[in-house]
């Protein structure tokens, strides 16, 4: 099991708890200086609304309700879409600042018939040998219906790029392992942050045998995680998150009763919500919960579920009265946790596993600090720097337990 997870899968979960935030504070603002609501003025996207009062829709009876639940959800989809937006150009911006200065390098060497060398990344330079392999091969998929990696058949959407075709085996000669050894092989791989690509590998180039064992398809909807994980694109991550919950749907189907599947089937929806609407955001959000807790029962001795589940209960525990009562207006269901039930959750990781992760201690910090326990966070703070950095939120972790650690000794 890893010692981490990245932390969109907790934040897409969430209901986009930043814009419900900012439309709220809007609201309040409005409603000190006017009697009515006029819902045009909340977000400037170029689609006008009628202008209306909520003493006028009170009048008109149990269509009120359903009038102003559908413009809730215009309201908040709109706002999605804008902060989506602005997360993409801000992405833009930042690619172009890199390129910029190698700019006039580039043309220089152009200019002087010399040959201008490229640093990429060891994953970059394995995505390429990869598309390279499919092209040598060719692609019959269709924009329709296409072979997913695993080897099985999903549907394309509009969206989906068309660049990352799928090949049927990373490698020319594949060793010959029976199933035991593949897998263990394939796990132990996998402990190591720089060979989960290799692992990823290993387990496509025996899909074709082991295709309809349990154990393998949900190694191989981990895997397909690992892979969103170590992508920087984001259509990358897309195809890599819409294939693995591909396959964990099969594997929970396949297997109702084994907990790896529910746990992995629940990683990859929260990894496939970060490309979808606000909607179905907060679906994927309760598939999400369902599964965790379904996980737990049939492995509650494995400490990555709780961990999850304490991330998940910390921060709805952070949700305003008025924000849960906003989501069940639109969705039908309110969100409930405690910041005590999130504690619970990671002192049951550190039980089971003591010194799981940095984020676990960092985790337990924040809880204590949001029960006023000042000595208990700065002893988690002091267990969390003495953990080594070995992925990438590891370091986000060291970061902010050092800004604690800071804030607690003065």
């Amino acid at each position: 099991m890893p010692h981490s997870t990245n932390k969109e899968l907790i934040l897409g979960i969430m209901v986009g708890t930043t814009g419900i935030s900012l439309l709220l504070l809007w609201y309040h603002k409005v409603r000190k200086s006017r009697t009515t609501l006029n819902l045009p003025n909340v977000l400037s996207l170029g689609n006008k609304f009628d202008s209306v009062t909520f003493q006028d829709e009170m009048c008109n009876g149990q269509g009120t309700a359903a009038i102003f639940q559908g413009r809730q959800l215009q309201i908040l989809e709109k706002l999605n879409e804008l902060l989506t937006n602005m997360e993409e150009l801000k992405e833009e911006i930042r690619v172009l600042k890199e390129t910029i200065p190698k700019l006039e390098e580039y043309i220089q060497g152009e200019l002087g018939g010399r040959i201008t060398v490229h640093k990429i990344s060891p994953q970059h330079r394995a995505r390429k040998r990869r598309l390279a392999t499919v092209q040598s091969s060719g692609t019959s998929n269709s924009s329709e219906e296409a072979e997913s990696e695993g080897g099985y058949i999903t549907a394309n959407t509009d969206t989906e790029e068309q660049s990352f075709p799928v090949p049927k085996a990373f490698n020319t000669h594949i060793e010959e392992l029976n199933l035991d050894v593949l897998l263990q092989k394939a796990d132990n791989l996998r402990m190591n942050e720089c060979s989960k690509m290799e692992s990823f590998e290993l387990l496509c180039d025996h899909k074709e045998k082991f295709r309809d064992e349990i154990e393998f398809i949900w190694r191989l909807v981990r895997a397909y995680g690992d892979m969103y994980e170590l992508s920087t694109n984001a259509q990358e991550k897309k195809h890599y998150a819409n294939i693995g919950k591909t396959l964990g749907e099969r594997a929970i189907t396949t297997a109702p009763t084994n907990g790896h599947c529910h746990l992995w089937y629940a990683v990859l929806c929260g990894y496939v919500s970060e490309f979808e609407g606000l909607q179905n955001k907060i679906n994927y959000g309760h598939r999400f919960k369902e599964h965790l807790d379904k996980a737990i029962q049939f492995l509650p001795e494995e400490p990555f579920l709780y961990y999850l589940k304490g991330r998940y209960c910390y921060t709805v525990s952070k949700l305003s009265w008025i924000e849960k009562k906003m989501a069940a207006t639109l969705f039908g269901k309110i969100p409930s946790s405690t910041v005590e039930e999130a504690l619970q959750n990671f002192l049951k990781v550190e039980e089971l596993h003591p010194g799981f992760s940095k984020s676990n201690y960092l985790f337990l910090a924040k809880c204590y600090i949001d029960l006023e326990q000042t000595d208990d966070a700065m002893k988690f703070c002091n267990l969390a720097v003495l953990l080594p950095c070995v992925t990438k939120e590891d370091k986000d972790a060291q970061k902010e337990v050092k800004k604690i650690s800071t804030s607690l000794k003065r």
